[in-house]
């Protein structure tokens, strides 16, 4: 399971960067980040031009300049905060603190979601006034990048949709096996531990994994003392 991969591993492990390219997560951050560079790119390289009656540059979208300015801003925080998730996903491995590793985990989804929401008011915003552009000869020529803006814009949506519905599967990976860490040795201190099961001898060679939000347990007590004979 990706997220069980994402999550596993001891605090302070070294990371393959290998396989972290490989991870789902990183592949849909990585081609978020080129949409969203495609999109305010082709709206800053061509995206204002001039008509026959003005020299002035003005949007191609309807001459409408919070329509370019709406694109620009969102495409460009978009990448700035790919860029950020991805130092986060990184370095995710060595973030001791459980409660650090949720908010990660929770501010990831919360921006995910959020911006799916503004890629596809983005879309619309921009396919509208596209839409009501009269033609011209600046139309024309700006006219590929203005789809191409509108097109990858919608990517966008699908993209950042993806990207939530992973961090909401980390999440819910995370709760469900700090639960299952806590609720795995009695309460009562009375009751004994389990013991180990019993098996062929042959230790095994597997490395410990723990859960997204799961600490190492201290295996050695405090207040022991070596009684003096």
């Amino acid at each position: 399971m990706e997220g069980a991969s994402f999550g596993a591993g001891r605090a302070g492990g070294a990371l393959d960067p290998a396989e972290f390219l490989k991870r789902p997560q990183t592949v849909l951050r990585l081609i978020s980040a080129i949409f969203s560079i495609i999109v305010f790119g082709s709206i800053i390289n061509e995206g204002y031009v001039n008509n026959e009656k003005s020299p002035i540059l003005k949007c191609v979208y309807n001459g409408n300049e919070g329509a370019c300015n709406y694109g620009i801003a969102i495409g460009i925080i978009a990448f700035l905060a790919c860029s950020f998730f991805l130092v986060v996903d990184l370095y995710f491995q060595q973030i001791s603190s459980v409660k650090d590793r949720k908010r990660a985990v929770l501010l990831d989804l919360g921006f995910s979601g959020f911006w799916s929401f503004l890629w596809f008011v983005a879309f619309c915003f921009l396919a509208n006034q596209w839409q009501r552009t009269p033609p011209s000869k600046g139309a024309t020529q700006g006219g590929d990048a203005a789809r191409a803006a509108i097109a990858f814009s919608f990517f966008s949506i699908l993209s950042w949709v993806a990207l939530t519905v992973k961090a909401l599967q980390r999440y819910r990976l995370g709760t469900d096996m700090s639960l299952f860490a806590t609720d795995q040795f009695p309460t009562d201190p009375n009751v004994g531990y389990p013991g180990y099961p019993t098996g062929s001898g042959v230790e095994s060679t597997e490395t410990y994994q723990s859960p997204p939000f799961t600490e190492t347990l201290d295996t050695s007590p405090k207040g022991y003392q070596v009684p003096a004979y």
